[in-house]
C-alpha cells in the first residue's frame, strides 16, 4: 500500500477498516458541492460531505502514463445538491472535482485519490451519470501560437491585457424583450455605435440564468434607441423581462480594431504584416527590363 498517507495506511493495514470515498465539486461560478458514500455527513477541509445524496463512483482506472485517468460519477437528481436545471444550463460543465479516501472514524487520516474535472453529463430517469476526467486530459489539447493576421487573444485575458471595466466598453441593463433565450432587447442604451457590442460578450446577472453568458453574432440599434442583440447559440436557461444583463464591447481580431477602437496595439497577439499565402507561392518571372529591352 505504498503512496497512501502513513496514518490510513496504517489504518488499511489493520484489517479492519472504516472508511468511505468523498467528493468536493467546485462548478466555474464558485459554488462548491460536498458529497460522501457514507451513511453520515463527514466534514474536514473546512467543507460538509453530505452523506444521503445517491453520489457513487465506479472503479477508478488510474495509470504512471500520460492516458486520461478514465472513471464515471453516478447519482440522483435532487433540489437540494445537482438539479435538472442547472445541468442543462451547462453550470456544471468542466466543473473541478476532487475524491479522497477517508477513514470516516478519524478523518484526519485520509488521502486524495483522484484530481481532475467533470467531462460529459447525462441525465436519465432522474439520475445523471457525469465522466471525471483526469489532470492529465490537458496535456490531449494543442497549446501554442499561431501565426496568423488576426489577433489569437481574447478580449480580456491575460494575453490581451485590456480592462473590460474601463468605462465606455460596457453596459448593465434590464432586459425589455426576448426571443427564445437567444435575441434580447434592452431599453435606450445611448453613447455606443451600432454594431459596437458584435462579437462580444452578453452575460446575465440576475434571473434563473444569472452567471450564464453568450458571444453576441448581431448588434442591432433601431431608430427608438432600442438594441437588439443575437447570440450565436441560445442560453441554456430561460431568461425573463426585467433580468439585469452585461453586454460588453466586441472585437473582430483585426489590427485596426486593436488600435483605433481599443488603443491597445502593443498587446495585439496577431501577426497584420503576414504575407497571404498566394503571395508566398507566387514564382519569379522575368520582366520587360530583362526580356529584350535595352539596361541604363
Amino acid at each position: 500500500m505504498t503512496g497512501f498517507e502513513p496514518g490510513l495506511k496504517a489504518h488499511l493495514e489493520s484489517g479492519l477498516t472504516t472508511v468511505a470515498r468523498a467528493w468536493a465539486i467546485e462548478r466555474s461560478d464558485g459554488v462548491t458541492f460536498g458529497f460522501t458514500d457514507h451513511d453520515r455527513d463527514l466534514s474536514f477541509e473546512g467543507m460538509s460531505f453530505k452523506a444521503g445524496t445517491g453520489l457513487t463512483a465506479a472503479a477508478l482506472q488510474q495509470s504512471t502514463g500520460l492516458s486520461v485517468d478514465n472513471t464515471e460519477a453516478l447519482g440522483a437528481l435532487s433540489d437540494e445538491a445537482i438539479t435538472e436545471a442547472d445541468i442543462l444550463s451547462g453550470r456544471f460543465d468542466d466543473a473541478s472535482v476532487r475524491a479522497w479516501l477517508v477513514n470516516w472514524a478519524d478523518v484526519s487520516e485520509r488521502q486524495m485519490i483522484f484530481r481532475g474535472s467533470l467531462g460529459d453529463v447525462v441525465r436519465i430517469d432522474g439520475a445523471f451519470r457525469a465522466e471525471l476526467r483526469g489532470l492529465s486530459e490537458t496535456l490531449n489539447r494543442p497549446i501554442g501560437r499561431v501565426f496568423q493576421k488576426p489577433c489569437t487573444a481574447v478580449l480580456g485575458d491575460a494575453s490581451c491585457g485590456f480592462d473590460l471595466t474601463t468605462p465606455g466598453y460596457a453596459h448593465e441593463g434590464a432586459v425589455v424583450g426576448e426571443e427564445a433565450s437567444r435575441v434580447f432587447e434592452l431599453g435606450a442604451v445611448s453613447g455606443f455605435e451600432p454594431g459596437w457590442f458584435q462579437r462580444g460578450r452578453l452575460t446575465v446577472l440576475t434571473g434563473g440564468a444569472s452567471g450564464l453568458s453568450g458571444a453576441i453574432k448581431r448588434d442591432v440599434l433601431d431608430a427608438t434607441g432600442t438594441r437588439r442583440l443575437e447570440l450565436w447559440e441560445p442560453l441554456r436557461a430561460s431568461v425573463a423581462v426585467g433580468d439585469l444583463v452585461r453586454i460588453e464591447a466586441g472585437c473582430d481580431k483585426r489590427f485596426e480594431t486593436c488600435r483605433l477602437k481599443f488603443n491597445n496595439v502593443l498587446n495585439f497577439q496577431g501577426f497584420p504584416d503576414l504575407q497571404s499565402e498566394d503571395w508566398m507561392i507566387v514564382h519569379p518571372t522575368a520582366s520587360s527590363a530583362t526580356s529584350g529591352g535595352s539596361r541604363r
